[in-house]
């Protein structure tokens, strides 16, 4: 038998549960949701960071593609509404921050009205606050989904490519996480 047959599967065990062990540990105390959504969305003060100044401004497109697990807000629009948040409370006004939410692959369906979607009620908030969702009409077509089955606010362009390009020429940086 080899070693790697006898030995393997123990070691990427041991390796998955070392890797996990910092995220197990991680304090999540001091993050709280606000002050812009109450319900989601939550930060952490940072010592010793600086107030950013009134005149800063912000026009930020976030990429998704991962669905949210069944019946939990996705991820990535709440990365959006965390990045709101923060800013407003470190002195950045709410309508300075210009925020776009790009969405392909299967987190399509995030966007989709019903009640099987936790991301639903974050979503029609932060729609409600001015952030733009723009799903990819490519990604839509591909897991069948249509412009009519889509949260009333939401926007389809014919790509995320398509999408990503616009936004870079009305000054959208995209954000990397």
């Amino acid at each position: 038998m080899s070693l790697f047959r006898q030995w393997g599967p123990r070691l990427l065990t041991a390796a998955a549960f070392a890797m996990a062990a910092p995220v197990a540990a991680q304090d999540l105390s001091a993050f709280e949701p606000g002050p812009v959504f109450t319900d989601f969305g939550p930060h952490a003060p940072v010592e010793g960071v600086a107030e950013l100044p009134s005149l800063s401004r912000f026009a930020i497109a976030f990429d998704v593609a991962d669905q949210a697990d069944d019946g939990t807000r996705n991820r990535g629009f709440e990365s959006a509404a965390r990045f709101i948040n923060m800013h407003v409370a470190a002195g950045v006004p709410a309508d300075r921050i210009d925020i776009a939410v790009v969405v392909h692959g299967r987190a399509v369906h995030d966007l989709v009205a019903g009640d099987g979607n936790g991301s639903q009620a974050m979503l029609r908030a932060m729609l409600d606050h001015g952030v733009r969702f723009i799903v990819c009409g490519q990604s839509a077509a591909a897991n069948g989904v249509s412009k009519g089955e889509l949260i009333e606010g939401v926007e389809m362009d014919l790509s995320a490519m398509t999408a990503h390009a616009l936004l870079q020429q009305d000054g959208y940086t995209v954000n990397p996480f």
